[in-house]
């Protein structure tokens, strides 16, 4: 073999570092999201958000206080309004007592183990019912990575909270980019205000940018549109039935 039969290989293209696919995740989606299906990583993603999430929740613990938060949901509740005064005021002061290690575990434990499972669910859908080939790590890192969004609404979400009365900030729904937020609570259907709070525009970038990833993963074996019905369809279900139990509950 001679050395001209020795074809030269073309250098491979150098993968995004974690910064450049932070920025890319905004202003590249759909490039970024290929990067992230050849190479998955999630650790920086999923620790940028759970610190965030947790810096949120010491600031609203100081400034706005569990137990405020707690009475004013006991305010709105039809349930509460039936119990006496005393047995209210108990309930009040258990659930300030463990509300606080319950926030801060699900941002710490909750973000990552919810991200799992939602993996696992639209595993099962792009690779079971519409045969395309993914593995789960590319899917899970794809929503590890479009989760970017949320840094955007916790970081707004820390600003509203020094701006706004303590009074009138709400955690659940601190932002003003879903209907529900523009809805009275204390008046309006709990089932129709928990549907229109969930459609947000910081859940719908998330949940069109993981479409992006997922079809990033299964390339020509799933289509742009299967993709985001593989998110969508899903999320639909879990809103209405969500909307359904705060009917209920009320």
């Amino acid at each position: 073999m001679t050395p001209e039969d020795v074809q030269p290989q073309e250098p491979q293209p150098k993968g995004m570092s974690e910064g450049a696919r932070i920025a890319g995740v905004f202003f590249e989606p759909g490039k970024t999201f290929e990067d992230i299906a050849r190479r998955p990583t999630w650790v920086v993603p999923m620790v940028l958000l759970i610190v965030l999430v947790v810096v949120l929740m010491a600031l609203f613990s100081q400034r706005v206080g569990w137990e405020r938060m707690i009475r004013h949901q006991f305010e709105l509740s039809s349930r509460a309004a039936q119990m006496d005064a005393e047995a209210r005021e108990r309930a009040i002061q258990m659930q300030a007592r463990f509300t606080p290690p319950f926030a801060y575990g699900g941002a710490i434990l909750g973000i990552p183990i919810v991200d799992l499972v939602w993996a696992a669910l639209l595993f099962g859908i792009v690779k079971g019912l519409m045969s395309a080939t993914v593995r789960y790590k590319q899917v899970f890192c794809a929503i590890c990575w479009a989760g970017m969004p949320g840094l955007i609404s916790t970081i707004l979400a820390m600003v509203v909270l020094f701006l706004k009365n303590p009074d009138d900030y709400n955690l659940q729904n601190p932002l003003v980019f879903n209907p529900g937020a523009f809805m009275d609570p204390t008046t309006s259907s709990k089932f129709v205000y928990s549907l229109a709070s969930s459609l947000d525009l910081f859940v719908f970038w998330m949940m069109i940018l993981i479409g992006i990833g997922l079809k990033a993963a299964g390339g020509k074996t799933l289509s742009t549109g299967g993709a985001m019905a593989a998110v969508f369809v899903p999320w639909v279900i879990w809103t209405l039935c969500k909307a359904a139990l705060a009917g209920v509950l009320g």
